[in-house]
């Protein structure tokens, strides 16, 4: 019981690492296209369902809006 406790706060730490991760290049790297944005969140929320298959209603709740409000403001979108 512990160690499946620890086991999924470590994907869940990997899983907030990952999210962190891609917003840093969404809002920093001056290169990238609406497009590439898009394909990152995308790939974010891939990944996500991978680790954590029956959450996605969670990620949508929890990283979706965080993710396109960041490339809204990033590519000045309405």
């Amino acid at each position: 019981m512990h160690r499946e406790r620890e086991q999924e706060a470590k994907k869940i730490r990997r899983l907030q690492l990952m999210i962190s991760m891609v917003m840093s290049v969404i809002g920093q790297d001056p290169n990238l296209t609406l497009a590439e944005a898009s394909e990152l969140a995308a790939g974010a929320k891939k990944a996500a369902l991978a680790m954590f298959p029956d959450k996605e209603l969670a990620f949508d709740l929890l990283y979706k809006p965080r993710l396109q409000r960041l490339i809204r403001e990033r590519f000045r979108l309405q």
